[in-house]
């Protein structure tokens, strides 16, 4: 990916500083975040709670308990250089498309933190993986997880990360058109298995709008080189529900599937960045994901 030279976004917040939380810094573990999935499911509670706090889960009115100043990350530390490189990208992106809908595309921030950090949606934890809270419009990464993302899951390079990214992000442009709170309304309102669906259509729909942001930034700055997309179609299928809990070394449980399978995260990613059209990426109205 072609990257280096490009945007930073002013948008990051570096709290690594602050100490290494409950986790203290370690690397993800492929065994939490099945045990996330799974028990979560077993327990009657949806498994997005667990993993990556999708809908917001907490009081919005929540305050942030701010564990030191805001901070920019280190002008010499590489990996958040690329972090706050693609987030710039994706609001680029973002701001023409919401313009060109006569909208206003509101930023997000990111988050840098490591083993654990307080949010409006509670206790945010390396465990989770990358997650976005609505109640603050932030994204969360634990950079560890980018380790995880290529030795544990078998992920890696650059592109794979972005996707990551542009995936939580696509979980704001969900809050920005207010779909994240019609999905929140549907909670306790169906049973655990109906939401479990509406979750992957969430997911998947995240997917598909990380692969709108990859059309339109390869069409603008020609960010994409030689097996860039088929990393990102790699890390997609690592972290399906049905690979992920075969990896944890148990059955396949379709019911409890809040993310979508390997081959549905990759399908509706390659949709967007082939269509790049926000219509493109209605999962809710799909018939077949």
């Amino acid at each position: 990916m072609k990257w280096e030279g490009n945007r930073k976004s002013d948008n990051v917040e570096d709290r690594r500083s602050s100490g290494g939380g409950l986790l203290g810094g370690r690397s993800i573990g492929i065994g939490t975040i099945v045990i996330a999935l799974v028990g979560g499911w077993a327990l009657g509670i949806s498994p997005i709670t667990i993993l990556n706090l999708l809908s917001g889960g907490g009081d919005p009115s929540a305050q942030v308990q701010s564990q030191s100043p805001a901070q920019q990350p280190p002008a010499d530390d590489r990996m958040a250089a690329f972090v706050s490189t693609v987030l710039a990208d994706t609001e680029d992106v973002w701001k023409d498309l919401f313009a060109q809908s006569g909208a206003s595309y509101q930023e997000p921030r990111l988050v840098l933190f490591r083993g654990s950090t307080q949010t409006a949606c509670g206790q945010g934890q390396a465990a989770m993986g990358p997650f976005y809270c609505p109640a603050d419009q932030r994204v969360y990464i634990d950079l560890g997880f980018y380790e995880t993302l290529q030795n544990k899951l078998g992920a890696p390079g650059d592109f794979a990360q972005a996707y990551v990214i542009a995936h939580e992000v696509g979980h704001h442009v969900q809050n920005q058109l207010g779909i994240s709170a019609k999905m929140d309304q549907m909670r306790g309102r169906v049973s655990t298995s109906d939401y479990n669906t509406l979750s992957v259509k969430m997911e998947l729909q995240a997917d598909c709008f990380a692969g709108v942001w990859a059309h339109h930034a390869q069409n603008a700055r020609q960010i994409l080189e030689q097996g860039d997309v088929e990393e990102a179609m790699n890390a997609a299928a690592k972290i399906g529900d049905d690979a992920l809990q075969r990896a944890g070394g148990g059955a396949v449980v379709p019911e409890s599937f809040t993310h979508g399978t390997s081959a549905q995260r990759q399908r509706w990613f390659d949709a967007g960045l082939k269509n790049g059209g926000i219509k493109a990426c209605d999962t809710f109205s799909a018939r077949n994901l």
